[in-house]
């Protein structure tokens, strides 16, 4: 079913929009759980009473329910869905109320949580509601077997030759669910009337048609992976000659492999030239970084050397002054003073040496830390760009496996040939 949401305030406009019958033939307040009152009204209200002890605006999480037409769904499906997307969402302990509408025969349910949490006295965040909700709305479609718009359908499953390098990314690490192949493929023959159409609509959806080596009608994936159209879609085989015309006047799979395997390679070796070009662009970037980085370290320990060397030679004047001179210095002598003076000057002289020592050795120290954290950004980038230029040759490698002559394949597809040959002799 489709679901759709958003977050927002004014519970009591809500909450009379829900209880409308002017738009509805039938509404139904079927649960108000977590609120003091189980009036609606009153209880959104109550919603919008708590949240003014926060500085939440949009402090309800209000959503739909709508089944594809025709479809005809137990209201515990629609609360079970309700407690799943509250569960992904963390809303599972707030308060909750939902209504059921009916209208030109078709139903409906809204559902709102009250965000706020009022032990903390704040709002629950949704980030990506968006797509927890899509993937709960696809899980639904392929459960109850109803057509999944074409919106909601995996986008792995489309034309190939068309991906960006992210997408080919995303494909090739999401493992598409074996029933979301099976409703693809039953949508394109629902789309279809006749072979140029199906094949169009195969395409669209990331599949080329083919005769199989031992079935009738197939489907291949851009990975090279054999589908059978009988199975997948449900129709006999001859429903589908009847559409499509005789499987042997197809190209066979192995034929339709070889044709994939080219596109692909080609499509990947522009995926190698992008990533390569990226990858300069990146590390040029953190040589910049580095390059400016560097610089900066210079300038702030030739700062602090000038520092801590005019304060040097400024303490270094002050103790000297306290060194008395000519008759009071001999006198200093004759009583020990000088040489207690002497021995301050040195100590102080040691003092501030350390701590002109551990003053550079924390800017240092920070340096070394800032920097280190940038290198580790530079290997990091090279290892993620050498994984993914490693993948994607093993990719090419792959298509080229698949394209490699092998004489046992070309001598059943000769004799499939020459049996069609003989089926269909050509004219004089």
């Amino acid at each position: 079913m489709i679901l759709k949401a958003k977050e927002r305030g004014d519970g009591g406009q809500l909450a009379r929009y829900l209880l409308a019958m002017r738009d509805n033939e039938h509404v139904e307040l079927v649960e108000v759980a977590g609120f003091v009152s189980d009036d609606l009204l009153d209880a959104l209200h109550e919603a919008d009473a708590i949240a003014r002890g926060t500085r939440c605006k949009n402090y309800l999480f209000s959503m739909s329910l709508n089944p594809p037409e025709g479809a005809y769904v137990e209201t515990e499906v629609f609360e079970k869905t309700a407690d799943l997307i509250g569960k992904k969402l963390g809303l599972e302990n707030q308060p909750l109320a939902i209504v059921f509408h009916e209208k030109d025969g078709r139903r409906h349910a809204h559902v709102v949580w009250s965000r706020i949490d009022t032990e903390k006295m704040r709002a629950i965040n949704l980030p990506h509601y968006k797509t927890k909700l899509r993937d709960v709305s696809r899980a639904l479609y392929l459960e109850h077997g109803w057509d999944m718009p074409r919106g909601l359908q995996d986008r792995s499953l489309r034309d190939p030759l068309n991906f960006s390098r992210e997408e080919w990314q995303q494909a090739r690490r999401a493992g598409v669910d074996p029933r979301e192949i099976k409703a693809a493929l039953q949508d394109a023959w629902k789309h279809s009337d006749n072979r140029t159409s199906f094949e169009a609509a195969l395409k669209e959806r990331g599949f080329w048609l083919a005769k199989g080596d031992r079935r009738g009608f197939v489907a291949l994936d851009y990975r090279g992976e054999v589908y059978s159209l009988s199975r997948y879609v449900g129709v006999k085989t001859k429903e589908m000659e009847a559409r499509l015309g005789e499987s042997d006047r197809l190209p066979s799979a192995s034929e339709i492999k070889a044709t994939i395997a080219q596109g692909m390679t080609r499509k990947v070796h522009e995926f190698i030239k992008e990533a390569h070009s990226q990858t300069r662009q990146r590390l040029a970037m953190l040589e910049f970084r580095k390059g400016e980085m560097i610089a900066r370290h210079q300038d702030e320990r030739a700062t602090i050397t000038a520092q801590h060397q005019k304060r040097w030679q400024a303490d270094t004047m002050e103790r000297a002054a306290r060194l008395p001179r000519g008759f009071s210095g001999i006198w200093h002598r004759l009583t020990g003073q000088y040489a207690k003076i002497k021995a301050q000057n040195e100590k102080e002289a040691l003092i501030a040496w350390q701590r002109d020592r551990a003053e550079k050795d924390a800017v240092i120290f920070k340096q070394i830390e800032e920097r280190a954290a940038l290198q580790r950004d530079i290997k990091r980038q090279r290892s993620i760009s050498s994984q993914e230029l490693m993948q994607l040759r093993k990719d090419v490698a792959n298509y080229r496996d698949i394209d490699r002559p092998d004489p046992e394949r070309d001598r059943i597809e000769e004799h499939r040939r020459a049996r069609q040959r003989t089926r269909h002799p050509s004219g004089p």
